[in-house]
């Protein structure tokens, strides 16, 4: 019987998903584990949530119940099904970085959880049962600095010389418009740069996509400000660290993994202060946390070495303090502290 069952039930794979799949693959070698739901990149294969149940029927050899990980409404309530209709050994903990109030039914869900872990301060103060904080960390083995940028950024087959990208689903609360506004403001200026926008709009934004794509064509820019749409998770590390910089502009954001995956990757941010960026940015030395995106961006295209500088210390950053390794242990000793009693 598993000691540990994370669960992942969504079929697209999101910033939650990312953040699982980096904590999976390393609690995979340290745990007697079952991953239940869809499959995550570099993760045990997955079973299925009714196979998870019958996993957990009996409490595994040496715990006194298995501790079902959730990090969604869905998540949440198939593991208090199994805990409190099914009645198996089986104590849920829920990871919340949300830093707004949450509405009615998921206040429900997380009120029966037996432990939080928040990724905030932030976020602890909107959820109950916290048991820690622990941010976010990053796959350091994984999303690694490019020997040679400029041949990294070639190989993407992607036009110019230099590319800025901004990573997330495309709608107003992730500010795309205030990155395309951005890049027509600054893409005049440089015109060995390319700007990406990585992500993929629900139907529901679809007239807020088609008016950023009017304005870029409007502006001359369509062959400059492109929309690949979602990248696979394999080849999303190998386009991070051929990036000259990642910029996030949201009016709201939890947490906000890019940046760090930038950092982890040689590559120094442009954002909001948004999510966990000021902290990510370590004073303006790996990031830069403004309101005038266009000028900080500016300033960093121009000056090669200051961006050289940045982009050391964005990797230096992302290993010291943001690891996932670090994740790992801070989400382990809630583990603990649940298996003995505490």
């Amino acid at each position: 019987m598993p000691e540990l069952i994370v669960t992942n039930f969504n079929r697209n794979f999101t910033g939650v998903s990312a953040t699982a799949a980096g904590v999976v693959r390393i609690q995979q070698g340290r745990y007697d584990m079952a991953l239940a739901g869809v499959a995550l990149p570099g993760c045990p294969a997955p079973i299925s949530p009714a196979e998870a149940r019958r996993l957990s029927r009996l409490p595994p050899e040496g715990r006194p119940f298995t501790i079902w990980h959730v990090r969604r409404n869905t998540e949440m309530r198939a593991a208090l099904w199994a805990r409190d209709v099914l009645r198996l050994p089986v104590r849920i903990v829920f990871t919340s970085a949300a830093q707004r109030r949450h509405s009615a039914f998921p206040r429900w869900l997380i009120a029966r959880m037996d432990a939080v872990i928040a990724t905030t301060d932030a976020a602890a103060g909107y959820v109950p049962h916290v048991r820690a904080v622990v941010p976010h960390g990053v796959d350091c083995a994984r999303f690694t600095p490019a020997p040679d940028r400029a041949a990294a950024w070639a190989a993407t087959g992607y036009p110019g010389a230099r590319g800025l990208a901004t990573i997330g689903r495309i709608r107003p609360e992730k500010g795309t418009d205030r990155f395309v506004e951005a890049m027509l403001h600054l893409l005049p200026r440089h015109p060995d740069v390319t700007a990406l926008v990585i992500g993929r709009g629900a139907r529901s934004d679809q007239d807020f996509l088609d008016g950023l794509r009017a304005r870029i064509a409007a502006a001359g820019l369509s062959d400059r400000i492109l929309f690949p749409g979602e990248v696979a998770p394999d080849a999303l590390p190998a386009l991070i660290r051929a990036l000259t910089s990642i910029v996030q502009l949201p009016r709201y954001e939890g947490y906000g993994m890019a940046p760090l995956e930038g950092m982890a990757s040689g590559v120094p941010f442009v954002a909001t202060d948004a999510g966990y960026y000021r902290n990510f940015s370590a004073q303006g030395t790996a990031g830069i946390v403004t309101e005038d995106a266009t000028g900080a961006l500016d300033a960093l295209l121009a000056d090669p070495a200051r961006h050289a500088a940045m982009a050391r210390a964005a990797r230096a950053v992302a290993e010291a303090g943001f690891s996932i390794e670090h994740e790992a242990d801070g989400i382990g000793r809630v583990y603990d502290m649940l298996w003995s009693g505490q």
